[in-house]
């Protein structure tokens, strides 16, 4: 049985994300900030907070105590905390750093030694993260820099990833989820949860070319 390993798995689109995975028969880690969202026999739910390097570090050792090594990686947990902010402020860029971009990163550099040989690695990111895209699509216009800023240098990373693991056979991918009805997407959001879900699983389980940036099987611009 294959495992997936999936951060931020409380509510939304993580949630939504362990439904789907369970439902296709993978073994499902999945982590959480306060409390599990699902019970199931093939769920294991781990504490998780990425702002917190001894958190971190928690977390990879129970991975390494389990002894499984992992097929898939996808780094979907993230904040957003400039959501009505039209500049940076430094505090808020700092908290969303934390998280979206040296804690995901710190987190995946651990991991990298529990992975499998032909695992893929996924970031969820979004298109508020593309220089081509950014300020040309209406709802992302003058507003939440900071989490912009992150996306960005999250998707900087997926590329410097993917020429570090060039050898290894393992895949790194960005993945735009699409506008989704979650807190940060808010309900005037496009796709369901679970419509996000679906697209997200369908790059997890192909091997696209490494170091690509994906919506829908798509490739989009960086």
């Amino acid at each position: 049985m294959n495992t997936v390993f999936i951060t931020g798995t409380d509510k939304g689109i993580g949630k939504a994300l362990c439904e789907k995975f369970l439902a296709e028969g993978f073994f499902v880690i999945g982590t959480y900030f306060k409390e599990p969202a699902l019970v199931h026999p093939q769920f294991l739910g781990i504490p998780l907070n990425l702002a917190d390097a001894r958190s971190i570090s928690s977390c990879v050792s129970e991975i390494k105590a389990m002894g499984r090594t992992i097929d898939l990686l996808i780094n979907n947990a993230g904040v957003l905390v400039d959501e009505d902010q039209t500049s940076v402020e430094i505090d808020r860029l700092r908290k969303t750093l934390d998280v979206n971009l040296i804690g995901t990163i710190d987190f995946t550099q651990q991991m990298l030694a529990h992975l499998a040989s032909k695992s893929h690695i996924v970031n969820i990111s979004s298109t508020a993260g593309s220089l081509s895209l950014v300020g040309k699509v209406s709802h992302f216009m003058g507003h939440y820099p900071a989490y912009k800023i992150s996306k960005a240098a999250l998707n900087m990373y997926t590329r410097v990833l993917a020429l570090e693991l060039a050898d290894t056979g393992i895949i790194v991918s960005s993945v735009h989820p699409g506008w989704v009805k979650t807190d940060i997407g808010g309900q005037e959001a496009t796709l369901t949860p679970q419509q996000a879900a679906e697209g997200i699983y369908a790059v997890a389980t192909m091997r696209p070319e490494s170091g690509g940036f994906w919506f829908a099987g798509e490739p989009l611009p960086w």
